[in-house]
């Protein structure tokens, strides 16, 4: 059997606990300090709040340190790895290297996406370090993944399913930090692939005029999660821990409900990584929420339309277009209902307008203020349906695991054991005086058993051994017992969830150092760091930010600006009528580089 993982986003510890209630397998958190996003951070009493929580339906809970550290920040660095393994975390997200030559306590490393894992050599090369799990470039296709894979047979592969794009390959942007002093791969990215360019040639000829031309939509994987699975990847990642708990809570629904059709399907080849069923008090659906249009991105190779050129802001659903303006109100044609307060949106020269429905009446909308720019058939999208965010806003989901009773006599009173369908079992005994029923009892103590209320179990069936079981058990007594057995299987579900530690590094520490030996900008800014890879004969040189080059590649981009507009030959474009280099122009200009060769584009700034 093989075992898949929804892994979802944690903010805080209300969107941990969401995540868990919504169907994810893993919560990925960051811890106070040294966390890829910088203002997501959470002390260590929430995290251990949200280990208790997941531990008890077998889910898992992940610690992102996946910064690079200065040398100054090492010993608190080993000092709080410490602490999240004694209160339980499962595993640590990691980009810095200097981590693997630290004190560490027996917990699984995940190498992070901003190590930069995009081929079968590199992901050979960190499990010869001694991690478990690589977290893979968001730009893999399917099949360059099932290559990798099929080198990496025993190593564990995440993948990202949804959420936000970066433009540049993971760990190697560094754009936020050469202009705004703010380093992505410390956890501060100023995203700066979200801002306003022309594009202009050596000439001085402008192509593209104000438009976002780093700008990605976002990523939706829900409809090719089979073929990731086929693939090879086994932990299926949700990008957001800066989003919401109702995003959280929608998204996670939507990819479980995904993942359980697939089983349902495959039942003797794949199940889920946690215990419990899911039920939803909503419907999910991806398009009602935060997204900036969507996009499989490169799961099937190259393709146009990944771009968000004319807003780097959230769009929503399609829900229509004007069909008339009267006065105070408009009218849209098309099948959407409409509440009180929705919000709307639409796109015009100027970019993306917004507008707030003060009241709706069936499809005729009178906005808070009347857009001057509105005309129509102008086709608008929701970015925010307020029924919808009403419902996700109270508690909207409810995760049971099923048990299975069984109540038997013995010499001394009464046995009651109970089960998963996970292969998890407790028993509790009862020593009492046995009486012989005056009449049936056994609809009362099904009923007084089934009366599981607040705990995270749902009856599945009870069992009499022996089938005419007829002794009168009193009721306080018979709640004391599944009381009880209930305690005890709940512990025994927690303390399985067992801690894969990571390799010995020791034994392992040279194991395939020659192996990756591609060009690779290491990040390394610690005497650490320098230590590690000076020991594997590499010459990691020093991180971008701390020499900080005059004119230096600032992005790694597989999107291509080229290819886009439709002028990339090779793909079967038209030949450029521009004179290159372009350039991207704001404040700065940064030149654009197409290695064709190798299908990528470099962004190099200039000041």
């Amino acid at each position: 059997m093989i075992q898949l993982e929804l892994l979802s986003p944690a903010k805080n510890l209300e969107c941990g606990i969401a995540a868990i209630d919504h169907g994810a397998d893993a919560v990925y958190i960051g811890a106070s300090r040294f966390g890829a996003r910088a203002a997501a951070g959470n002390s260590t009493g929430d995290i251990k709040s949200l280990v208790e929580y997941a531990h008890r339906f077998g889910a898992r809970v992940y610690a992102t340190v996946n910064t690079i550290l200065y040398d100054s920040e090492l010993k608190d660095t080993e000092r709080l790895i410490h602490v999240l393994y004694d209160i339980g975390v499962d595993a640590l997200l990691v980009q810095d290297m200097s981590i693997l030559k630290m004190g560490l306590p027996p917990i699984a490393l995940h190498a992070s996406t901003q190590t930069d894992n995009r081929t079968a050599d590199k992901v050979k090369w960190l499990a010869g370090q001694g991690f478990s799990r690589v977290v893979l470039a968001r730009e893999l296709s399917k099949d360059e993944i099932a290559a990798i894979h099929e080198v990496n047979p025993d190593t564990q592969l995440e993948v990202f399913v949804h959420g936000a794009l970066c433009v540049s390959y993971s760990g190697l942007c560094y754009a936020s930090q050469y202009n705004f002093g703010r380093s992505a791969n410390r956890g501060a990215c100023a995203q700066f692939c979200r801002l306003k360019f022309d594009l202009v040639d050596s000439a001085g000829k402008t192509i593209e005029h104000d438009r976002y031309l780093l700008s990605l939509k976002d990523m939706c994987q829900v409809d090719n999660l089979e073929g990731l699975i086929l693939a090879g990847a086994c932990s299926f990642k949700i990008e957001g821990r800066l989003k919401d708990a109702d995003y959280v809570k929608n998204v996670t629904a939507a990819y479980s409900e995904a993942l359980n059709h697939i089983i349902r399907r495959y039942p003797d080849r794949y199940q889920r990584a946690s215990f419990g069923r899911c039920e939803y008090s909503f419907q999910p659906n991806l398009a009602k929420t935060f997204n900036r249009g969507y996009t499989s991105y490169f799961f099937n190779g190259r393709q146009p339309d990944i771009s968000s050129p004319d807003t780097p802001k959230a769009i929503g659903e399609f829900v229509g277009r004007v069909k008339e303006i009267r006065g105070r109100y408009f009218t849209v044609a098309g099948l959407s209902s409409f509440s009180n307060g929705d919000g709307l949106c639409f796109l015009t020269d100027d970019g993306l307008t917004g507008l707030r429905i003060n009241r709706a009446e069936g499809n005729r909308l009178f906005p808070f203020r009347m857009p001057q720019d509105l005309k129509p058939g102008t086709k608008l999208y929701r970015n925010n349906d307020e029924e919808f965010q009403k419902i996700l806003s109270k508690p909207s989901a409810s995760r049971k695991i099923a048990i299975s009773f069984f109540l038997s006599e013995t010499d001394k009173g009464f046995l009651l054991r109970a089960t998963t369908g996970y292969g998890h079992e407790a028993c509790a005994e009862m020593e009492t005086e046995k009486q012989k029923a005056n009449n049936p009892q056994q609809d009362n103590i099904i009923r007084i058993l089934g009366k599981l209320g607040n705990t995270r179990f749902s009856l599945s069936e009870v069992v009499f051994q022996p089938e005419d079981f007829d002794c009168f058990i009193p009721a306080a007594r018979l709640t004391e017992l599944r009381r009880s057995v209930c305690e005890a299987l709940g512990n025994a579900i927690s303390d399985g969830v067992g801690r894969n530690s990571h390799h010995e590094k020791n034994a392992l520490s040279q194991q395939g150092a020659n192996v990756y030996t591609r060009k690779y900008f290491y990040n390394s800014s610690n005497r650490l760091s320098h230590e590690f890879y000076k020991e594997r004969g590499i010459d990691a040189g020093e991180a971008f930010e701390l020499k900080s080059p005059e004119l230096p590649l600032i992005m790694q981009c597989r999107y291509c600006i080229r290819y886009a507009l439709g002028r990339c030959v090779k793909y079967g474009g038209k030949k450029p009528e521009w004179t290159e280099p372009l350039y991207l122009v704001n404040n700065g200009r940064y030149r654009l580089e197409f290695d064709c060769k190798n299908c990528k584009m470099n962004v190099y700034g200039e000041k």
